[in-house]
């Protein structure tokens, strides 16, 4: 199955996903509780892109659920803006950020990627301490819209099972950047993987009945095969 119509597939099946999940927009008209809109793929604030940044560095190891609730505290703190990301001890920082995990670590992150003054280019984001390249493709594909792809382990997860070739953040990447081509549909085809990992393609005990691409999962055809 070419990456064209595994995604057509996961749309047809989840719909748009309207990544990336944001507090700021939580319980308004046209959002869900989560923060999703349907059709929304362009942050017009600068808060929301600082919202995506620090979401993308906090979700490091941990669970979107321990994310948000570190988010939610920055912003009842009102420090969803640099200025006060920049002023606040670091220690200070560490305790509202404590769900995520790695506290101590990722407010250091924080406070470093706050103070980061070069243009947010791949490049120059892999240059700054704590920030690899799943962290600096969901920032610019997110935050910025820069036709990049995010590579997680969902993603990973399912096209080993599916049996492509590809393995490996740079060669997945390869793939789906070679056969999709627009940001818009980087992010979509992203958030539709997280979402057939979650449903279906969980790592253990996974609901294969149910699953859209149940007819085209190697894993699946050869355990149907051995039985």
């Amino acid at each position: 199955m070419n990456i064209q119509t595994l995604y057509s597939a996961l749309l047809r099946k989840f719909g748009p996903q309207g990544w990336w999940p944001l507090t700021t927009q939580a319980g308004k008209q046209g959002y869900d509780e989560r923060g999703y809109h349907p059709s929304l793929y362009t942050p017009h604030q600068e808060e929301h892109r600082l919202e995506i940044s620090i979401g993308a560095i906090l979700t490091q190891n941990t669970s979107w659920t321990n994310v948000e609730k570190a988010i939610l505290n920055l912003k009842k703190e009102k420090l969803l803006n640099r200025q006060a990301l920049q002023k606040i001890p670091e220690e200070k920082l560490a305790q509202l950020i404590r769900s995520a995990g790695y506290f101590n670590q990722k407010a250091r992150k924080l406070k470093t990627f706050i103070s980061f003054n070069k243009p947010l280019n791949r490049e120059n984001l892999l240059s700054i301490w704590g920030i690899g390249k799943e962290t600096a493709d969901s920032i610019l594909c997110y935050a910025y819209q820069q036709p990049t792809f995010v590579v997680d382990a969902y993603t990973q997860r399912i096209f080993q099972r599916m049996g492509y070739q590809e393995q490996g953040y740079d060669a997945i990447q390869q793939k789906v950047m070679q056969e999709l081509s627009t940001a818009q549909e980087y992010n979509e085809f992203h958030a539709l993987l997280v979402e057939l990992a979650k449903r279906h393609c969980t790592k253990t005990k996974p609901t294969c009945s149910s699953c859209p691409l149940t007819k085209s999962c190697k894993k699946l055809i050869e355990a149907s095969q051995s039985s």
